[in-house]
């Protein structure tokens, strides 16, 4: 995820940070349900729409829901591979929550969750220090800086051949460059900067008021705006980082209880 990401990625095995409030056995049920809505619709409008030429057939305003809807279900699908990092969409199956994670970082765009594992949990350990890999310690305050770092740590090669080999199978079975553009590359680059900005820089930039604690962390808004930034993970991050075995959906619950 940033800094340290390719020597983190070479750890097979990384310790787990302690996953307060595993979710429960009804938790995980309605987790896979929802991710499995998250990621059917996701399908449904991406092979509709790329394999349909829709960006020739749709209006400019249809074409905009579509890549604002999908930009969010993109999100989304982040959310349940970070959810599986942290072991709340199967507890204890570290197997299942493996490939599902796998599955949908390479749905959304070619991502390596084995590599995105070890650094996920070195930010939950050392979250806001020169050690944490989701930090910029250079520029703890300036949005473009750090969003400029964040985006080349998430990029690598091998995800760029996974993405051109996908796009190649789309258009040999008679998708256009444009559509997949269009449906697919520009919502996974907004996603990534809607991840980026409610999910990592707004709760833990350096500010004017003082981090509650060691987590250096701060929620933003809660309720539906919290659900469309960014699944929770900007209204309630620190109760995030106080409970990370929690389910993305049972963040608002934390706060009212």
């Amino acid at each position: 995820m940033s800094q340290g990401l390719c020597i983190l990625s070479v750890l097979p095995h990384p310790l787990p940070v302690r996953n307060r409030s595993v979710s429960s056995g009804s938790d995980a049920i309605v987790s896979q349900f929802l991710a499995a809505a998250i990621v059917a619709t996701w399908a449904g409008i991406h092979f509709t729409t790329i394999l349909g030429h829709s960006a020739d057939g749709l209006g400019w305003a249809a074409i905009a829901s579509i890549v604002a809807v999908q930009t969010w279900l993109s999100a989304g699908l982040f959310i349940i591979a970070h959810d599986a990092m942290h072991g709340s969409l199967v507890p204890g199956r570290p197997g299942r929550n493996r490939a599902i994670g796998r599955l949908v970082l390479m749905m959304y765009a070619g991502l390596d969750y084995d590599r995105m594992l070890p650094a996920h949990h070195q930010h939950h350990r050392h979250t806001g220090t020169a050690a944490d890999p989701d930090f910029c310690m250079a520029s703890p305050r300036r949005a473009t800086t750090w969003f400029l770092r964040f985006f080349g740590n998430y990029y690598s090669h091998v995800q760029l051949v996974r993405i051109t080999a996908m796009a190649l199978v789309y258009m040999a079975l008679g998708a256009s460059f444009l559509d997949i553009a269009v449906f697919w590359a520009v919502p996974a680059l907004l996603a990534l900067a809607q991840l980026f900005v409610f999910g990592t820089y707004l709760p833990h930039r350096h500010g004017d008021d003082e981090f509650a604690d060691h987590h250096r962390a701060r929620s933003g808004a809660g309720g539906i705006v919290s659900l469309i930034s960014c699944f929770h993970f900007g209204g309630y991050h620190h109760e995030h980082h106080l409970n990370p075995g929690t389910p993305w959906w049972r963040l608002p619950s934390l706060r009212r209880s």
